[in-house]
């Protein structure tokens, strides 16, 4: 694979599919597009609304359901007329949850920071120009967001979107920007004029802050890591009112609980996956970075330049990805 392609494969994206170089196979591409029209386990949908959340003509939503249907991707109710998830993708999802113990344990994590601030707490991976929340955390008293597994968020208007772009390498953030502009023009209005003090406020920092752009009264925090589980970046983020945490208040009282939880989920993504996927979890302890212990090299490197969001570009070749999927 060349340079090119392996930055491609990182953001989930084949080059063919930015390029224009390779053809891209878009009966394939509309069958996830329904798919991702389910947002949950008991949503249940007609072509009709198919129709108007893929953007796609009916007939076509028509042949799609019925294939997906013959394969069990799908199950159709006679009674209510309308389709909804079917055994083969419970399936599939299940076979993805392998490193449920990891997960598990980067809940806890998200959920010690959640005791501390009033807000909602994600652990989150890109899917197209959205992210989905794999895990959460949240306090009792927790105010304002209330997103949970399997939530989809805006690329364009999240804290979380904008530290997911602005660590990938730069060809490919622009490649992933440009799609957006042809395909969300006005998500990518609110993306574009933020990317270069995003990319280099990632880089001095470590972290990326969005205040108003989803809702006026959320402001976030948020950092990217990489994972060799998923073999794409995932995205630490937290949401808060606004009336409370101001810009100001989020550099000064959020940003360094942010960047510890970094440090101890960046250790579990570094150190956990051949465990987690060998089931030897409970043999051989996770290693995990607290304050009283010594620095992480992983999070910050030689000249004050952070890796947080770049710190694992040396584990190893990429692997090719389904694009738009963010799995391999």
């Amino acid at each position: 694979m060349g340079r090119r392609s392996e930055r491609l494969s990182r953001v989930g994206m084949l080059p063919g599919d930015l390029a224009g170089d390779g053809e891209v196979i878009q009966v394939v591409s509309r069958a996830f597009d329904v798919l991702r029209c389910f947002e949950g386990h008991e949503a249940r949908l007609g072509n009709l609304e198919i129709s108007n959340r893929c953007g796609l003509p009916r007939s076509t939503v028509s042949r799609l359901t019925h294939t997906l249907t013959r394969m069990g991707q799908l199950v159709y109710l006679p009674r209510d007329q309308k389709y909804r998830i079917g055994p083969s993708a419970v399936a599939m999802s299940t076979s993805m949850t392998r490193g449920l113990q990891l997960r598990n344990l980067i809940r806890q994590r998200l959920q010690d920071v959640a005791e501390q601030l009033p807000g909602t707490v994600g652990f989150v991976i890109p899917d197209r120009f959205h992210l989905v929340y794999l895990e959460f955390g949240r306090a009792a008293n927790a105010l304002g967001l209330h997103e949970t597994t399997g939530s989809r968020i805006s690329m364009a208007s999240t804290a979380a979107g904008h530290a997911y772009v602005a660590a990938l390498e730069p060809e490919v953030g622009d490649a992933l920007l440009t799609e957006m502009e042809r395909e969300l023009p006005d998500a990518a209005r609110l993306l574009r004029p933020r990317l270069e003090h995003n990319r280099q406020f990632l880089k001095e920092h470590g972290y990326v802050v969005a205040c108003g752009l989803w809702s006026p009264h959320i402001n976030g925090v948020a950092l990217p890591l990489w994972s060799p589980q998923y073999q794409t970046y995932v995205v630490l983020t937290i949401g808060l009112l606004s009336a409370m945490y101001d810009e100001q208040r989020l550099h000064d009282e959020v940003a360094q609980p942010m960047l510890e939880l970094g440090r101890s989920v960046a250790a579990l993504l570094q150190g956990a996956e051949a465990d987690v996927f060998n089931s030897r979890m409970e043999r051989k302890p996770l290693p995990v970075t607290t304050k009283t212990n010594q620095k992480n090299k992983t999070i910050t490197g030689a000249g004050g330049t952070n890796e947080l969001a770049a710190g694992a570009r040396g584990t190893g070749p990429a692997r090719s990805l389904r694009a738009g999927d963010g799995r391999a």
